[in-house]
This record gives structure tokens, C-alpha cells and sequence, in this order.
């Protein structure tokens, strides 16, 4: 099936490609994962579902680090990652050269940000913050209607955190940092200590020791920048009981300073508008922009 005018775009994460094609409305009218393996066998798996349709334009929101300054020869290429194989591999060039398009690179954080900037949960909305978590942690900030650390992109799911209780004798899972904010909170570290969280009852401790280290992600974003609403998407947010407990965690850790109050957080604390699409929102919306 051949469709014309369509954009087309991929939420590059570390377990999955979510690959789409939208309308010029931005209405997603075919959606394919495939599961991150090779460069090679993941590009190749991906362009066969794209090669289905015209498409005008193309974008990438990817995990990182990724080379996303414009103006470098290396644009579009991963940098150093403890994912196999994929170590300098450029996205960017291997699209290019399989839809013979012009190709638009990103973290996959920036992305979704920016969709949920532009028609979703922080829409008129000029300081805000997009978090991912899922195999790894990563943030999107925007301050004053600029996306923050250009030509590159922040890492934060490395910054430090506090340990909680339960977690003194665990190391944490960061081949860098051990016990960085991704080490601790990612879902790959939910594993390591307790099982996949998809199994978990509902009073299970990793939900509380999870929502403890986002809230102070939070904190540290709110201290610092003083945003106007913080999205928290990415697979773990799937679980509806995460977001009332990341919201409670915040506002005991701020203890009142600020004059914070649960209602407060409330409205800061979100989870996003476009749910786990935002990122393939992102990537298409980044095609879109550059033509």
C-alpha cells in the first residue's frame, strides 16, 4: 500500500524502534515495532515497513548519547554506549541512504518534548521538562521556550541521587556511574533487584523506592530551573500507580519549601498527553519542521 505526502518517523529507543507514518494532521495512521538487535537487522527491518509509502519527510528521536549538533560531520551518529554494536553508528546516514530523504535527528527526549509542547501536556507552556524511563533515563529541558545543552543534548539520567534504604548494598547497573539515577531507576535496574515491575503487585517496595529517586529528579529540575510542569514518560509510567506516588514523594522531599502543596504538584508533575506515542510524535514532528 502506497500513500502520498506522509511523514514518517521513529521513536529510537533502547529495547525498541516504534516506527510511523501520519497524516499532514499529525494523525498516525500505521505504527510497527522491531526490536533493537543489530544496527544492521534493526535499519533493515525498519525500512521495509517505511518503503510501503511516499513519504516527504523523516525524523529520529533516539536514545543516546547521541551526536545531535547540526553543524558536526557526525551528526546523527551514536557516540559511546554500553549497547552492543551500536557504538558510532549513524542513524542519520543509514536512513538517509535506505528512503532517500532528508533525515532530522534527535534524543528521543527532545522529541517528546517537543510534542508535548507543541499540541499536548505542556502546550503553551514556555519552562518544562520531558523524563524518560525505561531501559535508560534521559530529560528533555526546555527554559524560556529554548531546548537547554544544544548543539548537544543533557544527560541526566546520570546525575547523582540519594540512596534509599533498601538499596545500600545494591551498586547499581550503570557500566559508568554504578549508582547514578539511571543505575538506580531505570527499568533495566528495577530488574536486577526485583523481576520484571510488569510483574509486581501493587505493594510491591520497588514502586515506592522507584518513585523516591524520580521525585528527586524532580526536585532537582524544580530547584534549579523552577519549571513550569514536568512530564514523566517511558514504560514504567505505564503503571498507573506511579505518578500519584512520584507526586506525594516530591512534595514530603520538598517539606513545604516554596510553599508547595499537593495541588501543586498536581499540576507540575504529569504524565504525557500523548502517552508512550510522544517520542514517535517527536521524531515525525522533527521530519515535519525541517522541510
Amino acid at each position: 500500500m502506497t500513500k502520498i505526502g506522509l511523514s514518517g518517523g521513529i521513536d529510537a529507543g533502547g529495547t525498541t524502534f516504534k516506527c510511523g507514518v501520519a497524516l499532514a494532521n499529525g494523525e498516525i495512521i500505521a505504527k510497527q515495532r522491531v526490536d533493537v538487535t543489530t544496527p544492521v537487522e534493526t535499519v533493515a527491518q525498519c525500512l521495509t515497513f517505511f518503503r510501503q509509502y511516499d513519504l516527504s519527510s523523516f525524523g529520529i528521536a533516539s536514545f543516546g548519547p547521541i551526536d545531535v549538533d547540526r553543524t558536526s560531520p557526525h551528526y546523527g551518529r551514536i557516540l559511546k554506549t554500553p549497547k552492543p554494536n551500536w557504538s558510532h553508528f549513524s542513524l542519520k546516514a543509514a536512513f538517509e541512504a535506505g528512503l532517500n530523504l532528508n533525515v532530522v535527528v534527535d534524543s528521543d527526549v527532545n522529541g517528546a518534548l517537543l510534542a508535548e509542547v507543541t499540541f499536548g501536556a505542556a502546550r503553551g507552556i514556555s519552562s518544562a521538562a520531558y523524563i524518560t524511563v525505561g531501559t535508560g533515563i534521559g530529560a528533555g529541558i526546555m527554559s524560556s521556550g529554548e531546548i537547554l545543552g544544544r548543539p548537544y543534548h543533557p544527560e541526566f539520567g546520570h546525575i547523582a541521587v540519594k540512596k534509599h534504604d533498601v538499596d545500600r548494598g545494591f551498586p547499581g547497573v550503570c557500566p559508568f556511574h554504578g549508582d547514578c539515577l539511571e543505575g538506580l531507576t531505570s527499568v533495566r535496574a528495577l530488574k536486577k533487584r526485583w523481576g520484571d515491575p510488569i510483574d509486581w503487585d501493587a505493594n510491591h517496595q520497588g514502586w515506592n523506592v522507584a518513585a523516591n529517586y524520580l521525585a528527586q529528579a524532580c526536585a532537582s529540575l524544580v530547584l534549579t530551573l523552577r519549571l513550569e510542569r514536568i512530564i514523566i514518560g517511558g514504560g514504567l509510567m505505564l503503571a498507573k500507580n506511579m505518578l500519584p506516588k512520584i507526586q506525594t514523594e516530591f512534595e514530603s522531599q520538598l517539606n513545604g519549601y516554596l510553599g508547595n502543596s499537593i495541588a501543586t504538584a498536581d499540576n507540575l508533575i504529569c504524565t504525557p498527553f500523548y502517552g508512550d506515542d510522544a517520542g514517535l510524535h517527536g521524531a515525525i514532528d522533527l521530519g515535519k519542521q525541517a522541510v
